[in-house]
């Protein structure tokens, strides 16, 4: 999917949810951060479709995040909502592109505006290795927790967010060039911060 096309449909989707999370008391959010990642795998890879590169085992990608929450159902200092994002990220040539869907729960357990948050999504990645232009999409999850700061109604500064997940590359095994190499699941551990613009 292209990323105006995906820019797209995720502005309606956001923007339908905002209109109906008024007339819910909802809790809508939006945000478009810059974000680094962490690839590494325990096998180093060969040849034209190595994602990390040649004999690497590790690489970090940098990008942005661009997504949305709604934060449908409240109780007491805890809320509970769905979490979409798109990340994009590169490192030398190679490209790394995931969209994941998620449960999301934030909390003011402490004097507000500090408002811790964790999410657990699933989706799929997209990836490239630097010099091939064969792309491999599979499945992933994450893992993320992070900090936001109210600073006016609308405005949160997420102070920080760190993620954890795994994704099967772009690899000699993934596109069948490997022989009887076996390529495991590669651990993306990300961090990210910015603004998050609430509605």
């Amino acid at each position: 999917m292209k990323l105006p096309y995906l820019a797209t449909v995720v502005a309606l989707v956001l923007t339908t949810v905002a209109a109906h999370s008024q007339a819910t008391q909802g809790n809508v959010g939006l945000y478009l951060n810059p974000v680094a990642i962490n690839v590494s795998n325990s096998v180093k890879d060969t040849g034209p479709f190595a994602f990390l590169g040649a004999n690497n085992t590790s690489k970090f990608f940098v990008g942005f995040d661009l997504g949305g929450f709604y934060d449908f159902y409240h109780a007491g200092s805890l809320d509970t909502g769905l979490d979409v994002r798109f990340s994009d990220l590169h490192a030398d040539n190679g490209m790394l592109r995931t969209l994941n869907v998620g449960i999301r729960v934030a909390g003011h357990p402490f004097t507000r505006p500090i408002k811790p948050y964790a999410e657990v999504n699933v989706g799929f990645g997209t990836t490239k290795a630097p010099n091939s232009t064969v792309r491999v999409r599979k499945v992933d999850y994450g893992i993320f927790g992070g900090v936001d700061y109210t600073l006016r109604p609308h405005i949160d500064f997420r102070a920080i967010e760190i993620g954890y997940g795994s994704l099967t590359t772009v690899s000699s095994a993934t596109v069948g060039a490997g022989g009887n190499i076996a390529i495991p699941a590669s651990k993306l551990v990300s961090v990210s911060s910015g603004f998050v613009f609430r509605f």
